[in-house]
């Protein structure tokens, strides 16, 4: 299945029915008097945040979503049917944006949550809703409500509590693929990663989803690489996991090349914690690599951890680290927190 995260897409809901002009024909009822219905209510459009959907590509053969009409009312009092809804089933995590591509209409965080989209239009009044005590035989009747019509971009950003970030080969998918049952595509050129990965880890007996992005480069929040396209998916993570490629001559460029394209794109990312690791260590000999990591910890004035993908070397270590930036976002409010106490 194809990933796509970004969708445009046109709706319209439903008109409603027109009122109908109807008069009372009975056998030896002389004065029968109005009867006629009001018309049906149209149709909402509504988005559906449901489970086992992870990509937008259905949204790339349909991209049009009308709801149905309400019928017109009808003699006898009768009322019109209303329209039929139209369910748009998203992904959860779908960001529903105004045409303008800025304002967000909702964010779809849980599975079941609804939000309508386009109010179908109200039935017209029928003539018998006129009839007064100075109008007994009204001859009017009010058209239906028309629907609203609006065009809507929806945004994928995919729910994991930790995120992978680092330079092209920094080694995200071997983590990823070393650490979970995910088998994204690793290969020893650039840009290997073309979409999101998402990966289901376990460390003591505790599991939490992590997910990996197409690595950034030098001006990736100006739109060079694909990175700064799916940064998006790692905003809504608990922690960052930042990959340093240990065998880099420059580990504090690579490093601060990173950090810096983070900070252009959104602040947010920057406020989450980050746990920091030197990679590929099982490629680099003892005494270079103490120089590396001591260089990095004086630059980022924070702890380096050392690992390797490969050989699982320091990956305990390093997911336990993640954790315990996860684990408070996990916690829930005991049974006696909010009670009053004496």
């Amino acid at each position: 299945m194809k990933f796509l995260d970004l969708a445009k897409v046109y709706i319209r809901s439903g008109s409603g029915g027109a009122g109908a002009v109807s008069f009372r024909r009975e056998k030896f009822i002389e004065y029968g008097g109005p009867d006629g219905g009001d018309g049906g209510r149209g149709g909402d459009v509504v988005a559906e945040a449901v489970e086992g959907l992870n990509t937008l590509i259905d949204f790339r053969y349909q991209q049009h979503f009308f709801a149905r009409n309400g019928q017109h009312g009808m003699g006898r009092q009768r009322t019109g049917a209303g329209g039929d809804d139209i369910v748009l089933k998203v992904p959860v995590g779908t960001e529903i944006l105004d045409e303008d591509e800025e304002t967000v209409i909702a964010d779809l965080t849980e599975p079941g949550q609804r939000v309508v989209l386009a109010r179908g239009g109200n039935g017209g009044f029928g003539n018998l809703h006129f009839k007064t005590s100075t109008n007994r035989a009204p001859r009017n009747a009010n058209p239906g409500q028309d629907g609203v019509e609006r065009t809507i971009w929806l945004r994928l950003k995919l729910i994991a509590d930790a995120g992978l970030v680092g330079l092209p080969n920094a080694g995200k998918s071997t983590f990823l693929a070393a650490t979970s049952n995910a088998r994204p595509k690793i290969a020893d050129y650039p840009f290997t990663t073309l979409h999101p990965n998402l990966g289901v880890v376990g460390i003591d007996g505790r599991e939490f989803v992590i997910a990996d992005i197409p690595g950034l480069i030098e001006g990736a929040s100006e739109g060079r690489g694909i990175g700064d396209r799916f940064l998006g998916h790692i905003e809504r993570c608990a922690t960052l996991l930042h990959l340093i490629d240990a065998t880099s001559e420059n580990v504090v460029e690579d490093a601060e090349t990173v950090l810096t394209e983070l900070a252009a794109y959104s602040e947010i990312l920057m406020d989450k914690p980050r746990v920091t690791a030197l990679n590929k260590i099982d490629a680099v000999d003892e005494e270079t690599l103490a120089e590396r990591k001591a260089a990095l910890e004086e630059a980022l004035g924070t702890k380096v951890l050392l690992m390797s993908g490969v050989t699982k070397q320091g990956v305990p270590e390093v997911l336990r680290a993640l954790w315990s930036d996860i684990a408070p976002s996990r916690a829930t409010p005991s049974e006696d927190e909010g009670k009053w106490q004496p």
